[in-house]
């Protein structure tokens, strides 16, 4: 396994401090799992405390002797009871708060409620964006990770390519898929961060099943029940029709983003001319991304060049599109930046995320997603698949 490194650990708490002291807050209490890894490197059940100025202390209630094997933070101490952490924190000289930041975006109210009573007089108020920002930013060391995603994405777009065949069900070959990523080291797990946002790591649709959903994607499919009402069905795969695959891999914690399209035979020209559309889209935003450049800009130029093509009331879904066309990506699917109409947000050296431009008709989904780290001087692709219709 991959411990998160000291070193690593306490550049984070570092810059999460600095955000900390500018914004006045006197500390935070992490407690959502995705932000417990990424500042702490477990996500056993804990509270971590980061005060403004000071060591950070992660106080466990289970399990205790797993987080101190999984996190190279100095102070680790057991946590019997939430109704005790205001004793302990004072134990270790954090008494006295004026303001409390806690992770408002994803905490349950309930929690919320509970936080509130537990520390009064202090007032409490929201750091998850101030999080979701330090976080947009990857290090050398998540950098190197997700260098090694690259090959485990490669050899699993290969494995499909060689073993999609007429008449079995997207179901079944989801499960291969998901049976050889797992062989892999996958996890199992995808991290999603928006409300009721659920997503198994492989979107395996074909022809007519691109059925909107709940989750927000350009293309949903039907899925196996109104339970999970999004993703493969039982259909069987058949010819002439494409294949969407929408796959992520998660190593020690992070992903990558990609989407190819498959076919058995001949594709109908619409969606062949879609596809080559959104190929010619997905070149100009990569010539275009640059640092300092506002993430607005790449999706108005996105839906401009959709426009000028016979397919413009399929850009991005159908009957109803989203309204973005790329997404960051690391510890969660949905980190930011997002590139969506009004993020004026800049683009900024040392994010990573994709791109995903897609055209979707009543007979099928076609278009790709690549994911990239944007460095100083370029636009690096870290899904590097054959990019046009692969044919079987």
């Amino acid at each position: 396994m991959r411990y998160t490194p000291q070193f690593e650990l306490n550049q984070r708490i570092t810059r999460l401090q600095d955000s900390l002291k500018k914004s006045g807050i006197d500390g935070a209490i992490i407690v959502q799992n995705a932000d417990l890894y990424y500042f702490s490197g477990t996500i056993q059940r804990s509270h971590l405390f980061v005060p403004a100025e000071g060591e950070p202390l992660l106080l466990v209630k289970k399990d205790l002797e797993r987080a101190r094997q999984e996190s190279a933070l100095k102070n680790i101490t057991g946590l019997e009871s939430l109704r005790e952490i205001k004793t302990v924190l004072q134990s270790y000289g954090y008494g006295s708060f004026d303001l409390l930041g806690f992770e408002l975006d994803v905490l349950p109210a309930e929690q919320y409620l509970r936080f509130q009573k537990l520390f009064e007089p202090a007032r409490i108020t929201n750091i998850g964006p101030l999080i979701r920002n330090l976080r947009m930013i990857k290090s050398p060391y998540e950098i190197e990770i997700f260098r090694d995603l690259t090959k485990h994405h490669h050899e699993i777009f290969s494995f499909i390519r060689d073993n999609l065949q007429e008449g079995i069900s997207e179901c079944e070959m989801n499960g291969k898929i998901a049976g050889i990523s797992q062989q892999k080291g996958h996890s199992g797990l995808m991290r999603i961060r928006g409300f009721n946002q659920d997503l198994f790591y492989v979107h395996f649709l074909s022809g007519r099943n691109t059925t909107p959903s709940y989750f927000e994607g350009s293309v949903g499919g039907k899925g196996v029940s109104p339970a999970f009402a999004q993703g493969s069905s039982t259909k069987l795969i058949g010819r002439n029709e494409p294949v969407l695959v929408d796959y992520s891999f998660n190593l020690d914690g992070y992903m990558l983003d990609q989407t190819r399209i498959f076919c058995i035979g001949t594709l109908p020209d619409h969606l062949a001319e879609a596809h080559k559309t959104a190929i010619d889209i997905l070149r100009e935003l990569e010539t275009m991304s640059a640092p300092g450049l506002s993430c607005g800009k790449l999706y108005d130029r996105a839906v401009e060049l959709a426009a000028r093509s016979p397919y413009k009331k399929h850009f991005l879904g159908y009957p109803k599109p989203v309204n973005f066309v790329g997404h960051g990506i690391g510890i969660e699917l949905d980190e930011l930046p997002v590139i969506a109409s009004g993020f004026n947000s800049p683009l900024q050296a040392g994010m990573v995320f994709a791109l995903e431009p897609k055209f979707v008709f009543p007979d099928g989904a076609v278009g790709v997603e690549n994911t990239y780290l944007l460095t100083e001087s370029e636009l690096e692709p870290l899904t590097v698949f054959e990019e046009n219709i692969i044919y079987i």
